[in-house]
């Protein structure tokens, strides 16, 4: 019932992430949220935010800043970036999703997408048929509507941790 919401990974935080592994796996377009995701919400680019970006981009990434904020937002924070960025994305609509790769050059199958909330940067990610990594929200502080989404996301996490947890007894049970 939930699993359109449901992230293909669930993490920490996006700079716990093995970019270099999934580089590996070839994938080359990363798609980012911003706020809660990378940063505070409403906050510049920090210290560990850009080094990140510069690991990333070592690597070889394709990297798209995917933001449902207005364009003056995401650009104060791109300024130390230095990434493409699509503004008042309207997530979850997959219509900015499938803009990202085209401007990243990029394919569903080499792309993922990283963020914070499960009904706007996951379902969107998901209806796009882009790979999705939820990560835990940096701060637990927050806008009264996001507060109000974070309850619902916790139904659908319980239901995808039990989904994780059953799927694992049956591969230990010799099933799929």
């Amino acid at each position: 019932m939930f699993q359109k919401f449901y992230p293909k990974e669930y993490v920490k935080s996006a700079y716990q992430i093995d970019f270099q592994k999934l580089y590996h796996l070839g994938y080359r377009g990363l798609l980012f949220d911003i706020d809660n995701t990378l940063v505070e919400h409403g906050a510049d680019a920090n210290e560990s935010s850009i080094e990140l970006f510069k690991k990333l981009k070592a690597l070889g990434f394709r990297i798209c800043l995917l933001s449902n904020n207005k364009e003056e937002r995401v650009k104060r924070f791109n300024e130390k970036i230095q990434v493409d960025y699509i503004f008042h994305a309207k997530k979850p609509l997959k219509d900015s999703y499938l803009k990202a790769l085209k401007r990243m050059n990029g394919t569903k199958k080499t792309t993922i997408f990283i963020g914070d909330q499960i009904f706007t940067d996951i379902y969107g990610a998901n209806r796009a048929g882009i790979y999705s990594i939820l990560v835990k929200p940096i701060n637990k502080k927050e806008e009264i509507q996001i507060v109000l989404k974070r309850y619902l996301e916790k139904i659908v996490l319980y239901f995808y941790k039990k989904s994780i947890r059953n799927s694992s007894k049956q591969q230990n049970k010799g099933g799929i």
